[in-house]
């Protein structure tokens, strides 16, 4: 990159269990409370916006576009543009990757970027055969027709097409691609269960000490409104691995390790960045929270999603020239844990490295110690627009309060693809 772009602010909603105490907000309503709360903490003028971006995956029926719905719901001025990208997982990360290529290229000087998901309100398909009746009786003329539609419904048409995370590239939902991983890289049922442990109390003791209350906005909960959400309500304080190693296979009965309790919890949730240059920042007189040096995307195979991580860090690498080790602090999304520790055992692989990736060495090793020091998505939640952003924002906020410099952020991403961003405060 030819300038390293600044973030200045950045704000998220704690992150809390689909079907809970955000399960009357939409994504819309996530979005435009994250936005108010990043202004309003932020102290810029919001005249001097000029775009906002923002990731989402599941888009609400009534909210098309909602990035541009958030926008003025957030109270932006409507003469500020606003659109939505998604890339599934990294769509939080893409909406901050996208702004920054837009002030790189002169076409903005000043943009807001995040990502926001409401899984409680995953839309529910009728099915076909439904959709079909309901056409009839619409264009039905005169009480015969009408009539005749009617007689034609069955009681099975009322049977709804549920929500899934399938991949149509490949067939499979994201548990049975980290089935694959899990046996690919024989990464036992033991190994996950005590990695998925470790978020759990890692992230439950950054709770504990206040860690995380810096990058998140108390939200008042509907539909009364009378109390507040001050706390993701994901990471369970009483996880043991005996309690672990009792669940039952997701999405395998017979061979599989993945679990509920080491796989990513389905969650609501919204965070959102403020981007300029670094000359801005430095024009304005503002201390940003860190910078973003560069990026890159990568893709493979889509059963081997899970791996994106590899594949983009490889690329990421290449392009800078640093080497793993030159990372202070690591953040990688939890889709599950069977997905994380493959992850680091392709990237340690010479073997994976040369058939793969084309390199004549392996990536490097990825050191746990430095790897989600307050948790990851098994432990603190993954709503599915807004995990790329919180990344970002956690890793700024953790090398500032250790006092270290850089940082990488990467996620696998569904259809088979990966991204690595690299970061710094100094």
């Amino acid at each position: 990159m030819k300038e390293r772009i600044a973030i200045v602010a950045g704000i998220r909603t704690p992150f809390c269990k689909a079907g809970g105490v955000l399960k009357d907000m939409e994504a819309d309503d996530l979005g435009a409370f994250i936005v108010t709360e990043l202004m309003a903490r932020s102290g810029f003028p919001r005249e001097k916006v000029d775009e906002l971006i923002f990731g989402n995956v599941i888009t609400p029926p009534q909210s098309a576009n909602v990035a541009r719905i958030l926008s003025v719901k957030g109270g932006l001025p409507v003469e500020v543009p606003a659109f939505t990208v998604n890339r599934n997982c990294a769509s939080g990360m893409e909406a901050i990757t996208t702004a920054a290529n837009k002030i790189l290229q002169g076409n903005a000087e000043v943009i807001i970027a995040g990502g926001t998901e409401s899984m409680s309100n995953t839309p529910v398909v009728i099915n076909n055969k439904f959709k079909d009746f309901l056409q009839r009786l619409i264009k039905a003329k005169g009480w015969k027709q009408k009539l005749k539609a009617i007689f034609s419904f069955r009681p099975k048409y009322l049977v709804p097409q549920m929500p899934e995370l399938t991949d149509p590239l490949c067939g499979l939902n994201m548990g049975q691609t980290a089935e694959i991983l899990s046996r690919e890289f024989k990464v036992t049922r033991k190994e996950q269960d005590e990695f998925a442990l470790m978020s759990q109390q890692r992230a439950n003791k950054a709770i504990q000490s206040g860690v995380l209350d810096q990058e998140i906005a108390p939200i008042p909960i509907p539909p009364g409104y009378g109390a507040m959400q001050t706390r993701d309500d994901g990471p369970r304080a009483d996880t043991t691995i005996e309690a672990l190693s009792k669940l039952k296979p997701s999405f395998d009965s017979a061979t599989g390790t993945i679990t509920a309790g080491n796989a990513s919890q389905i969650t609501d949730g919204a965070a959102a960045v403020l981007l300029m240059s670094e000359s801005k920042a430095k024009e304005l007189g503002l201390t940003p929270l860190g910078y973003i040096r560069d990026y890159t995307y990568a893709g493979l195979q889509p059963k081997r999603m899970g791996l994106g991580p590899v594949f983009a860090v490889s690329k990421l690498l290449k392009k800078t020239g640093l080497q793993l080790s030159d990372f202070d602090l690591v953040e990688i999304n939890e889709a599950f844990a069977a997905q994380v520790l493959a992850v680091k055992k392709a990237m340690a692989s010479e073997e994976f490295a040369r058939k793969e990736l084309n390199r004549d060495k392996a990536v490097g090793e990825l050191d746990l110690n430095k790897v989600n020091v307050n948790g990851g998505a098994i432990a603190l939640g993954h709503p599915l627009g807004a995990s790329g952003t919180r990344l970002v924002l956690t890793l700024l906020n953790e090398l500032r309060r250790r006092n270290l410099n850089r940082g990488l952020a990467t996620l696998c991403v569904g259809g088979g693809q990966g991204e690595a961003i690299v970061v710094e405060v100094k």
